[in-house]
């Protein structure tokens, strides 16, 4: 058997590679630089974990937070690994300790941020130790048109300048468009890299965008039925943090907090509370999970919109990391957009920026924005809005997200819009200047609310022309409106302004048609947190009640055996792999390594413990039957 295949089962109990991975590891082990764009949990770190441990001298790998060195490492550690990281959370003795095991040779990997390269002491060391592969994670962070622009990332071409002797450079992303591709490549400076795309495609999560009337409410029932499994609640700001964690602790949750305003001490525990699954809920601003390498994210919920399509998809994809069916849910509200608006407008200057430079990232930050909202209110396929950003080709429906398992129908607007844009004019004519879509919206529907009648709105021709319509409805039509260009929204007072499209329909009669949900979740569904429907799994399992017993129990056991060890869950094994244990049930060591995800290592650790677990279940069982 080739030597890559008995590492890949010896050390990570696989039989085979995922798509795209064989390509660059063979290409990594010719001395040939790749360039790897990969969805989360698409097995990135394997492409060069595997050749770090083939090739003679070390492998160096850059990345942009601390979290993920720490994960990764113990993960290396407990399959046998010998891997170690240079961070700022060690203590100097700490750092000195590592610092002698490089110059010792003892060490495949170091894991390291990009600031950590330009320190006199790392480059000694690298230069002594000799550096055969320097892997960049998160390469998307070199482009300044990406969305988590790192401007130490454009010294790491100096620090290979400064070696002996050029390494293989391997860059790796999960999310990026072809412009910040074509970035990554030039600025890094590889050498006719082999390009590998396998696609953005993440079949195992379902994807939802609910507006309703209460977050919180919203916010705990779906939660409620998901209390066993461990997931991420996403909020645009450190206040919205703090006030949706402390709610959901209020209402008997085992969450927890991460952001940038907490002390660094805090922000770790609670980071490994959640990661050690002592809490199953992290409420976090983006601060939180770049490489958080735990693979039983169950869902992942936003609880405001984020800035972007390629910041959400990340931020989404950390759920499901095992390939277990996992549900991504947007709360939507158009507040969301002007948050979001107020923090690209408010953003600290970046280094090494000029102002035309600055004005553009700002320009695109903004157009993300757009295509970011056109997401939340869009009526098509939610999957195939993200595919077509990423410029990735799909089929028109994916029959796993909420547009789809609702179904859709197109509904004749053009009278309602012509009301709604007649009204927005009328506004105009009467106060001297435009307003917001609440206003229209409160006159249209003939509201008493006492700036309506104040400003005599009320005398309108077109007040009352939409009443009885829903809330729902108005937002709908003018979401409709903005996505199809009819309107357009003023950045600096939020107001709405006809476009010259505007009177194709007026004057012209041109027809205006809106998705609708043909079983559209009313507001009180929404509240309910109704359950997502699931993607089955490749392999067609649905648990009996014996072996949804089994797996409780597995699960029992590597909790108890991650707590001695004082390791992740996952690190033992991870959910998918207990789930097909619990199919197949193995009654030897060589059935147990032919299960997906049980390696030789891991085998001679913990096989006989869950060799044993699974034969009372499966004795049990034979006699039931």
């Amino acid at each position: 058997m080739d030597k890559k295949y008995r590492l890949l089962k010896k050390f990570y109990g696989y039989s085979s590679f995922r798509q795209g991975q064989e390509e660059l590891v063979d290409a990594i082990l010719a001395g040939r630089d790749v360039f790897g764009v990969m969805p989360t949990g698409g097995g990135k770190s394997l492409c060069y974990q595997l050749p770090a441990l083939m090739l003679e001298g070390l492998t160096v790998v850059v990345s942009p937070l601390i979290s993920l060195m720490k994960d990764q490492v113990t993960a290396l550690e407990s399959i046998g690994v010998s891997a170690a990281y240079i961070n700022s959370s060690q203590t100097t003795e700490e750092q000195r300790q590592v610092y002698d095991g490089l110059y010792r040779g003892d060490y495949s990997l170091v894991y390291v941020a990009p600031e950590r390269l330009e320190t006199v002491g790392f480059l000694s060391a690298a230069r002594h130790t000799g550096v055969r592969l320097l892997a960049v994670d998160e390469a998307h962070c070199i482009s300044q048109w990406g969305q988590d622009f790192r401007p130490s990332y454009r010294r790491i071409p100096d620090f290979v300048s400064q070696l002996p002797s050029r390494p293989t450079l391997a860059a790796f992303t999960a999310t990026a468009t072809p412009e910040v591709r074509e970035d990554v490549e030039r600025l890094l400076g590889l050498r006719d890299p082999l390009r590998v795309v396998t696609g953005f495609d993440r079949p195992n999560l379902s994807f939802e965008v609910l507006r309703p009337a209460n977050k919180l409410e919203c916010l705990c029932a779906l939660l409620k039925p998901r209390k066993k499994k461990s997931g991420i609640v996403y909020c645009a700001t450190r206040k919205a943090v703090e006030s949706v964690c402390e709610h959901l602790k209020d209402r008997g949750f085992a969450a927890t907090r991460y952001h940038a305003g907490l002390e660094d001490i805090e922000r770790q525990r609670n980071q490994e509370d959640f990661i050690y699954d002592r809490s199953t809920v992290m409420v976090a601003t983006n601060a939180f999970g770049m490489g958080i390498d735990k693979s039983n994210v169950g869902f992942v919920i936003h609880y405001n919109m984020p800035k972007s399509l390629e910041a959400y998809y990340q931020e989404a994809g950390r759920a499901g990391r095992d390939g277990s069916p996992a549900d991504c849910v947007l709360l939507y509200s158009p507040g969301d957009v002007m948050t979001a608006r107020w923090l690209i407008e408010n953003s600290g200057e970046e280094a090494d920026l000029t102002e035309e430079d600055r004005a553009r990232l700002q320009e695109l930050d903004l157009e993300r924005l757009r295509r970011m909202q056109g997401y939340c209110v869009t009526g098509k396929c939610f999957r195939a809005y993200i595919l077509d950003y990423f410029g990735q080709e799909h089929g028109e429906k994916c029959g796993n997200c909420g547009n789809c398992r609702a179904g859709v129908r197109v509904e004749d607007v053009t009278r309602q819009a012509q009301m709604a844009l007649s009204c927005v004019l009328r506004v105009r004519e009467k106060l001297g200047y435009y307003v917001g879509q609440t206003v229209i919206g409160q006159v249209l529907t003939g509201s008493r609310d006492k700036r309506v009648l104040g400003l005599g709105l009320d005398r309108l021709s077109t007040y009352g022309l939409l009443k009885g319509r829903s809330p729902a409805f108005m937002r709908s039509l003018f979401d409709t409106l903005k996505e199809q260009e009819y309107l357009r929204v003023t950045p600096e007072h939020q107001t709405l302004v006809p476009t010259a499209r505007a009177r194709e329909v007026l004057f012209r009669g041109e027809r205006v048609e809106m998705n609708v949900r043909v079983s559209a979740v009313d507001a009180r569904a929404e509240a309910a947190g109704a359950k997502p429907a699931r993607v089955r799994r490749e392999r067609s399992f649905e648990p009996t009640e014996a072996e949804n017993d089994l797996l409780d129990a597995l699960k029992q056991l590597r909790l108890s055996i991650a707590r001695e060890e004082e390791v992740p869950l996952y690190v033992i094994f991870s959910n998918a792999t207990l789930l097909e244990m619990a199919e197949r049930k193995p009654r030897d060591m060589d059935e147990l390594l032919s299960v997906s995800g049980v390696g030789t290592v891991k085998a001679g650790k913990y096989g006989e413990m869950f060799l044993r677990e699974i034969a009372k279940y499966a004795y049990t069982d034979i006699q039931s039957k």
